[in-house]
């Protein structure tokens, strides 16, 4: 496919998006993605304050309107009074994944034992994956790591287009037998 898939990147935070301080979760989501990802894409990046109505705004106009099959945010997933990316997540989604969450923070609690204040969350909304990461570049990139293998079939099952990830970096997990068929989702043969 020689055409770039639109991915959707958004940070979420007040202070950044106002200029208080530089937004480091989104470049950091960029070069995580730069690293596993081999099909062709593009980044469609946003940077909204921890506002819910905007937050959800943002995600529906990503997955409806500039057509991302993966929707990557970081920020406003902790106990806070502002961080409500779960709640906007959840909102706009007609399907919770709950395990990309537990498993983000399974191996967060690795590093710090305060992973389990995180409340990161995925869910499906159309053919879109959107995936909540916390917000500081060292748990993004730990997160991906853990989540990434199964990201590429999770679109397929939903009917996006297909991921292609670079396997000396992450080796995406597909059933075997799965094929795709053009112009079609996932069928598995």
């Amino acid at each position: 496919m020689s055409q770039e898939i639109p991915i959707g990147v958004v940070t979420v935070s007040d202070r950044a998006s106002t200029g208080v301080y530089e937004d480091k979760g989104g470049p950091a989501i960029l070069a995580e993605l730069g690293r596993y990802l081999s099909t062709p894409w593009r980044a469609e990046t946003r940077l909204i304050p921890d506002v819910q109505a905007t937050i959800e705004a943002t995600l529906i106009e990503l997955a409806d309107v500039a057509g991302c099959s993966l929707i990557v945010t970081t920020g406003g997933t902790g106990p806070a009074l502002r961080d409500v990316t779960p709640e906007a997540t959840e909102a706009v989604c007609e399907k919770m994944m709950p395990g990309f969450g537990e498993l983000m923070r399974l191996e967060s609690l690795k590093v710090v034992p305060t992973a389990i204040l995180s409340r990161q969350t995925a869910g499906i909304r159309g053919k879109s994956l959107i995936l909540n990461l916390p917000g500081k570049p060292s748990a993004i990139a730990d997160c991906l790591k853990a989540v990434f293998p199964a990201i590429p079939y999770c679109i397929d099952l939903v009917g996006g287009p297909r991921l292609e990830t670079d396997p000396s970096v992450c080796i995406a997990f597909r059933p075997k037998g799965t094929t795709v068929l053009p112009g079609s989702p996932t069928r598995t043969g």
